[in-house]
């Protein structure tokens, strides 16, 4: 069986900030428990999806080995687990920087997962999406849902937050030649980087009441800004730029190196961008977002856009509801933290 030879599915996968991050130290299976409130900003890779006979993934602008492409390891998982015999070309087009903290790793795989999904109209649930993005990475699951929430235990448990409205960010990115640097960076926490995770859910607190002032989204903090300062050369050179620029703070995003501040109109950020421009690393100016655009095209029957501001290019009507073919997990029991709806 093969997929219909006229849908493509284009869609973004967007990068993300951690507004506020603490490690509340390692749990009985050895896994380190968080508490970070993450939001999704308009900065984000591209992936198309066309059918075809085999899978196969073209990477534009990332060379990396196949067995450690997250695309291809969702793909697979995908294929593997619902039992289908398609196959697609899957092309990702990379903004997001490589292993600098913005999770376009992450974001790529959920992305895949989605962009599959329709392709293959397959009709998966989004809780067993959920329960597949679980085995990709912790940040995973958090990229299905997108705009801004607060996670915690592993990084997993997932409860929604209001998006965070007419805000900006700019973003300064080191390149780095850190390998495995997630697992590097949490060798390097000692105990004085661990807390109790108050300063993430007071901030959590604020934004679940629509209290969103620069005051509030000031008080965060990120467990890796002792350590990211040792492992990343010219980390600190570059905090220290961005404030002497005008930055009202400046926080490190996942386990760095990139750094980030958020201003509240667009004309600061392009002021601030300006001041920051030098050869020694990159600078972003981005909005946060609650969702990226999507495109579908094919049998799919479009709809007209939510209207301004939504981030929705077209929508595709919703497949039939199928059975979840073998080998597939089960969704997980709903939560309150999972019980969101589109």
């Amino acid at each position: 069986m093969s997929a219909h030879p006229k849908l493509n599915v284009e869609l973004l996968a967007p990068a993300k900030l951690n507004l506020s991050l603490e490690v509340l130290g390692p749990a009985e299976d050895g896994y380190h428990q968080v508490a970070t409130v993450l939001h999704t900003i308009a900065l984000a890779d591209r992936l198309s999806f066309s059918p075809q006979e085999r899978l196969e993934v073209v990477c534009r602008g990332l060379d990396l080995p196949q067995e450690e492409n997250l695309v291809w390891r969702a793909a697979r998982l995908l294929q593997e687990r619902s039992g289908t015999r398609r196959g697609a070309l899957i092309t990702l087009t990379k903004a997001i920087p490589v292993a600098s903290g913005l999770g376009g790793g992450s974001s790529d795989a959920a992305t895949t997962l989605k962009g599959l999904n329709m392709l293959w109209n397959l009709g998966l649930s989004q809780d067993v999406l959920l329960a597949l993005a679980r085995t990709l990475g912790a940040d995973v699951p958090f990229f299905l849902l997108e705009g801004c929430a607060l996670a915690e235990g592993r990084g997993d448990r997932l409860s929604r937050l209001p998006p965070v409205e007419g805000w900006w960010a700019v973003v300064l990115h080191i390149p780095t030649g850190v390998s495995h640097k997630t697992a590097h960076m949490y060798g390097l926490l000692t105990g004085a980087d661990s807390t109790d995770g108050s300063e993430t859910l007071a901030l959590a607190h604020h934004l679940r009441r629509g209290q969103v002032s620069p005051e509030v989204l000031a008080h965060g903090r990120n467990a890796f800004e002792r350590a990211a300062l040792l492992a990343f050369p010219g980390l600190e050179e570059a905090r220290q730029a961005m404030l002497e620029a005008g930055a009202p703070w400046v926080r490190l995003t996942g386990t760095g190196p990139a750094l980030f501040t958020l201003v509240g109109d667009r004309a600061t950020g392009e002021d601030l961008k300006k001041r920051l421009r030098s050869p020694r690393w990159k600078v972003f100016l981005t909005r946060l977002t609650e969702r990226p655009q999507a495109r579908a095209s094919g049998p799919l029957s479009p709809m007209a856009p939510d209207g301004p501001g939504s981030g929705v290019a077209a929508r595709a009507t919703a497949p039939k509801r199928r059975r979840r073919p073998p080998g597939l997990p089960s969704p997980p029991p709903r939560t309150r933290g999972l019980a969101w709806e589109g």
